[in-house]
């Protein structure tokens, strides 16, 4: 079968206006048909374009392969769509994730829906693993998001998820498929966006009360933390279901064609390990720890990339809070425990044990005094630490929630999209916080 591959020259688009598509085949025509992720894949639409073919490009240029524009109906629903590519149609529904022949899109209202949750697809982070053309941020500073992958399409750089080996860890399919799919199937509405449309300004002005993210949520620019923060500050609630969140710092080209991360700064040693502390000035924590933003930092959490981990599970310190009810846990009782729920990385703030024995943060991390920890997961000695200096607590995952102008959620764990379908009492949660906070 002759090879068609491609990218969008944005990650979105408004319904009703026009994306423009790269696409490079030697086949004289191809085809295109496009699948609205949902608690089922829904087949929208599809077109047919005569081949042009490119060559491959560098992961830090703009591929510029041939262009093709597509109208985005009006009617199309707010949500991520897949584009699959191929020369010809295909035959059933065809698997959605794959490394090329599918371009990821996320389609955002064309105008203020009245819907009051808004889902963040976190594609700074898609590109930041993404190794066409042969790099990433993790080989080079600068990177372009036009080319192949992205969240779908592309090579991805990390180690096989032993949990889920369907797809790789730095994914649409790996985490937030599965919470899109949770969400529809529990009709809870939301519109969509990218991280993208955030750094530009774009929507949290539109009325929503909550702002959702899950999975791997770990590069942000000034722009969309100051945006988000702003959102906050002024009332709107924010449900973080992942971890490793607002970890790096990076800059946006104009119009998104590109993001640059200073992971090695001029002057660090021969193999610096870019997660260590080496005087990054692209680490948030170093000059305005996401604590104050989010309650918790992977840099008093860790990581186990490779194979299975020991279990663990959050145990929970006060069972009367709302974000428990009705998922019949105690207190002392372990959330997620069987399904390794901690992990693959996990954020936590630094805590101290009050007079009655529950935890509570100490704030030297710039966690907020006022954040209730939930859930604690101590973690072991053989996870990776992303911060090599001396803690003032042991490194534990923090799960838990804090007021400042909107409330502040976290789950604090990149995994708790995966437990959705199979654990009662992480969908309860999920659920609970959902329905509160929106």
């Amino acid at each position: 079968m002759i090879a068609v591959n491609g990218y969008a020259a944005r990650p979105s688009v408004r319904a009703g206006e026009v994306v423009r598509l790269h696409i490079s085949t030697t086949a004289p025509s191809f085809h295109v048909d496009f699948y609205r992720w949902g608690a089922a894949p829904q087949h929208v639409g599809h077109v047919e374009w005569p081949g042009r073919a490119a060559s491959s490009g560098r992961f830090d240029a703009d591929w510029r392969w041939p262009a093709y524009e597509f109208l985005v109906p009006p009617e199309w629903r707010s949500g991520v769509y897949i584009a699959v590519l191929g020369t010809e149609r295909p035959s059933g529904t065809p698997p959605l994730d794959a490394r090329e022949g599918r371009v990821l899109l996320v389609v955002t209202p064309s105008a203020p829906s009245g819907r009051r949750i808004l889902y963040k697809i976190p594609t700074f982070t898609y590109q930041a693993y993404n190794t066409a053309g042969g790099g990433s941020l993790y080989s080079a500073s600068q990177i372009t998001t036009r080319r192949p992958g992205g969240g779908v399409g592309g090579p991805v750089k990390g180690l096989p998820d032993a949990y889920d080996p369907s797809s790789p860890r730095q994914t649409f399919a790996h985490w937030d498929a599965h919470f899109i799919a949770w969400m529809e199937r529990n009709w809870i509405e939301a519109d969509y966006c990218t991280d993208l449309d955030l750094h530009e300004g774009l929507f949290l002005r539109d009325g929503y009360r909550l702002l959702v993210s899950a999975g791997h949520d770990e590069y942000w620019s000034t722009e969309t933390r100051r945006n988000v923060t702003a959102f906050r500050d002024a009332g709107g609630h924010i449900a973080n279901f992942g971890a490793n969140t607002c970890w790096w710092r990076v800059r946006v080209a104009p119009d998104g064609a590109g993001l640059s991360c200073d992971k090695f700064p001029p002057g660090a040693p021969a193999g610096t390990d870019p997660d260590s502390s080496f005087g990054c000035p692209d680490h948030w924590w170093e000059s305005e720890p996401e604590n104050s933003l989010l309650g918790v930092s992977y840099r008093n959490g860790g990581g186990h990339w490779d194979g299975p981990r020991s279990p663990r599970g959050f145990i929970v310190t006060d069972a009367g809070h709302w974000v428990f009810s009705g998922s019949g846990l105690r207190t002392g009782d372990s959330l997620g425990h069987g399904g390794a729920l901690v992990g693959y990385e996990c954020d936590g703030a630094a805590y101290e044990y009050d007079d009655v024995g529950r935890p509570r943060p100490t704030g030297q991390d710039g966690t907020p005094k006022d954040f209730e920890i939930l859930g604690l997961a101590e973690l072991p000695p053989d996870w990776n630490f992303a911060a090599r200096e001396p803690m003032p607590s042991p490194r534990a995952a923090t799960l838990g929630v804090f007021t400042a102008g909107g409330t502040v959620f976290t789950a604090a764990t990149t995994d708790w999209a995966r437990l959705l379908a199979s654990d009662p009492q992480v969908s309860a949660v999920t659920r609970n916080v959902i329905t509160r906070l929106s």
